[in-house]
Order: structure tokens, then sequence, then C-alpha cells
């Protein structure tokens, strides 16, 4: 029977097993809403109230379930605001199928009414981006679109759907296979650098493990634990690597980079093998790419061969899933050294520089994070926004489970937290999600409250108002002679109270003996619920590495 091009999207993301929809509806893509409504069953329409939120809602699912995010907006603006999610996912590697309508395909490039070149636009910060002129070619660009978002490295696909395309009829035809010759992401590691790297093992001294975000999107956090407990080499992590959760919990070391710890940092520089497992070797992490773990000979595993030598030289490279080349080294059961006077180095240096503040009358961010990660169970998912809260999250809250620390990485977009926050309560019901946020992150996206509400999703929400905007404020304090331009946020609305008017539960919590027992509450509470916390104004994030210095420079104050 002949199917309209509007029910033959239903149809795919059926075949698809889509079972949740961020969407947002528009006039061109009122013939897929109309659809859905009719023939939608098994998928739940997830309605932001802005399209940037929906994208990062679908952004958050992907990450805590491994299934792409998928976003539904119309033409012009509802396009052009997913831009910023979209971006978000490119450079984090986070699978997401974005579907766009367009005017119809007499009216491109006339400046139609909502017209935009989505694909033009997005084409930066998308692996595939397709524009569908055909009604035989719709089936087939979905198909493409979510193969091509969750193989090799994955990250998000748009496609851009004309008007009269979704009004034409055909068969509907969904194809079992996608076959590109053009695209054929390496999945092994070649054999003989596999091999090399473990013999490279065999004769350290001091070798370390740089866990990064691939470790968690290629679903090898257990294989990357039975590694570092098989062989016993310790192991840092980037923001985007937490998880990592040996059963030797003396190999776990800490985190690293711009505010890694002092012992992170230090076992980075004094390792002579630095097996780095999925990451992209960001500035964040480097600091001085020459003065980089000087005495390490570099393994670097990564699917995506473009970031193999791209930011630092490395010895061993090896192109392909971090799953395969893992369960390699796992397998070949081979006679390693007895790592245990490094580890044990390492562990002195964790001891004699711990993370520490100073609590005085005024509520610290430090202490909030500590008592939240105490009083919250071990299987939290943490969601942060982007900012000085973000790094204190990413120093207290070291999460010993995949998927478990969902963070805005490589673009560091603020106002991430309270949309990514719902996308992953929705592609988790049976796990906590504690959003944790800066004042002016929140604000960005605060709408997304009322998406909370009508979705009836527990979400527990910290807001830290420090009346700044926290990070700039530091760096200002830093390196620009404490001149604090354009980023005083003095005249913040009660987010608490807000948040009542829009029928969530709040606190506002201003006196150091308020916190545990808000956050206990909060902790227990079975509906969402929003502390608004005012903290230490001036508190600075460390350690901290300045942008560009060594990660020997790391300042603790």
């Amino acid at each position: 029977m002949p199917m309209k091009g509007a029910r033959i999207v239903v149809e795919c993301l059926k075949k698809e097993k889509v079972d949740t929809l961020f969407c947002y509806p528009g006039g061109v893509v009122i013939p897929i809403f109309d659809e859905l409504y009719q023939h939608g069953d098994g998928i739940r329409m997830v309605q932001p109230r802005h399209e940037q939120g929906g994208t990062h809602a679908a952004d958050g699912y992907a990450r805590v379930t491994g299934k792409p995010g998928v976003v539904l907006v119309t033409s012009g603006p509802g396009a052009t605001n997913t831009v910023t999610g979209i971006a978000t996912a490119y450079i984090d590697s986070i699978p997401m199928v974005v579907i766009t309508g367009q005017v119809p395909t007499n009216y491109v490039g006339t400046d139609a009414f909502q017209e935009a070149d989505i694909t033009g636009i997005s084409l930066p910060v998308t692996k595939e981006n397709i524009l569908v002129t055909d009604i035989e070619d719709l089936a087939p660009s979905l198909k493409r679109a979510f193969h091509i978002a969750v193989s090799g490295r994955p990250g998000p696909v748009l496609v851009d759907v004309p008007k009269d395309v979704l009004l034409a009829t055909t068969q509907f035809e969904y194809p079992e296979e996608f076959n590109l010759e053009s695209y054929r992401p390496v999945s092994k590691g070649h054999p003989k650098q596999v091999a090399k790297a473990l013999e490279l093992m065999t004769q350290a001294k001091q070798p370390l493990i740089l866990a990064g975000g691939g470790i968690q999107i290629s679903g090898s956090t257990e294989l990357a634990n039975t590694f570092m407990d098989k062989y016993g080499i310790p192991a840092v992590y980037t923001l985007m690597g937490h998880g990592i959760n040996p059963k030797n919990g003396n190999l776990s070391i800490g985190n690293i980079g711009m505010h890694g710890t002092v012992y992170g940092n230090w076992a980075v520089q004094h390792c002579d093998l630095l097996i780095a497992l999925g990451t992209r070797f960001s500035d964040r992490i480097l600091g001085d790419t020459v003065s980089f773990a000087p005495n390490a000979t570099i393994i670097h595993v990564d699917v995506d061969p473009a970031e193999i030598g791209k930011n630092i030289n490395v010895d061993v490279p090896i192109v392909g899933d971090l799953r395969h080349v893992l369960e390699k080294w796992v397998e070949a059961d081979r006679e390693m050294p007895n790592f245990s006077e490094w580890v044990s180095m390492l562990q002195k240096k964790k001891a004699d520089n711990p993370l520490t503040y100073q609590q005085g009358n005024a509520i610290l961010p430090q202490f909030v994070m500590e008592k939240a990660r105490e009083l919250f169970p071990k299987n939290l998912i943490v969601v942060t926004d982007v900012g000085q809260h973000q790094m204190w999250a990413h120093q207290y809250f070291a999460t010993t489970s995949p998927r478990s620390f969902v963070s805005s990485g490589g673009l560091g977009t603020m106002g991430f937290g309270v949309p990514a926050g719902i996308g992953a309560k929705l592609g988790c019901p049976d796990r906590e999600v504690l959003v944790l946020a800066g004042d002016g992150g929140f604000q960005m996206t605060m709408q997304e409250l009322v998406t909370i509400r009508r979705e009836k999703l527990p979400v527990k929400i910290i807001v830290l108002d420090n009346g700044f905007l926290g990070m700039v404020r530091q760096w200002q304090d830093m390196f620009h002679g404490k001149r604090y331009s354009g980023v005083v946020l003095d005249n913040n609305p009660d987010f608490a109270a807000l948040a009542q008017v829009l029928g969530i539960k709040s606190q506002r919590l201003e006196k150091i003996d308020e916190v545990e027992g808000a956050l206990a509450e909060l902790a227990q509470s079975s509906e969402a619920m929003l502390l608004h916390v005012i903290v230490e104004q001036e508190e600075n994030v460390f350690p901290m590495v300045a942008a560009g210095a060594s990660l020997n420079d790391t300042r603790t104050s």
C-alpha cells in the first residue's frame, strides 16, 4: 500500500526501535505530528520548551543509554535552534539523529517563510547531513542516518525533509542493512600494533592508563577494569572518562588536566608508559604539549584515525574499536612486571595531596558536593552544567559505574544541565538523576523545568548561586587583576520561588546548617525537587593549571 512520506518517517522510527522522541512542532512538520498522533504507538513524544533544550535532552538520553537520541523540529528557527545541541554532541561523540522539516523543494533557495539552509549551517558539526529531495530516498536516508550515528566514532546526523516529500507517496520498504563503500570505519586494531603495545607494557616500570570518554562510548568500562586488575596497571581519567572502578581500588588514581588532582597530574608527568584509551588529548588535558608526559612512550587507541597524532605525537598508534583492543590484551595473558612499588608511590602522593577546602560561615560548593555524594545512592547519575561547579563535580563525584557522569566536555555548553538531566531520567527511569548547575547556566534553559513537571520526572536539581559567571570571574581574578567585567549576576531571581511557581518542590539555602537536612530531603524525595543554594561568591576551583602551562605547574591556591 502506498504510504505518505510523513508516515514513512514514523515507521522508520519504529523500525529503529525509537522509544523516546524529543520534538517541537511547526508548520512544515505538521504532517509528521499528525502521523505520530495516529500511528506513533510505542514512541513517547517529549515536548521541550525550546528546541535547544530538546536537543540537549536527546544528548543526555544517548549518553546514559548508548542509543541515539532522536530529535524532530520544524524548519527555519526550529532547525537553527538545535545547532548548539548538535555541536555539543558532535565534539563529545554522542550519537544523535536530528530530523528537520524544510520548505517545499520548489521553494528552497527563495528565502521562503521559515527557510534556512540547515544542512549548510550544520555541516561542520555533524558526521553527515542529508537533504532528502525525493520520496524514494526518504527511508534509505533515515536508515543511513541511524547507522552512521552509532557506528565508528558516534556522532550526530541530520536529515532535512521538505514538506512536499512528506506529502508525497510511495511503497514503504525499509532497508535491512546499510552498505556504503566509502564508509567503512575500522573496527579492529592492527594485530602488530596491538602486540607491540602489549610488549611495551611488559618492559615498563611505571605504566599509566589515561582513560577517556571512549571507554564509556564503546561499552568497554568493565573490560578496562578487568585489564587494570589483571596486569596491575593504575589509571587516571579525563572529564569524560569517569566510571573506572577496578576491584583493586588502589589502581584508580584520579582525574587529570587543568583542574585535575595534584597526584593525577603528577602520575602523568612521571610515568614511563602512557596507555591512552579513547581520548582526544584535548588542550584541557595536555596543557603545554612539549612538557606533557616527558618520560613516557605513548600508546594511543582510538576508533577515529583523525584524533591520533592530531594534538600530540604518539609512539604506538592503534586505530580501532577499543573493545576489540582491550579484549586482545586481556586474552593475551602476558607476564607483567610487578608494578606495586609504582602504585604505592602514587597512593602516597594521593595521601599527601588530598582535595581540601576551608569551610567558614558561607556555604562552600565543595561542601555541598561532598554531602550530596554521601547522601545519594552509589548508582547515581550526575549531570552537570558548565562552569566552576562542573569542575568541583569532576573532583568530588568520582562515579564508579559507566555512563553515570553526564557533562558537556568539548564545547562547554552552558545550559546543558537541566535538559540533559531530563534525557538522562527518561533513558534510565530506575536510576536517581542529580543535576548540578550554576546560576549562569541554569538561567539559559530554566524553562525546561516546565518539561520536568509536564513529564512528571523526579529529577533532582542543585543550583549553586554565587552571583557570578564563576569560571570567567576566576580567570579575571587570577589573570586580569580582579577586573570583573561582564560577569556579575547580582540580580538573580529566587530560583526556589520560580520552581514553586512552576509546580516543583524547592528550598532556598543560605546558612551552612541548612545544607545537610535539605540534601537528605532532596535525596529521599519521590518527586522533582530543586535546591537554590547561595554559596561563597569568590571561591575558586583548585587545583588548577593555567591555560598552556605544564602539568608540572599544578597550583593548589
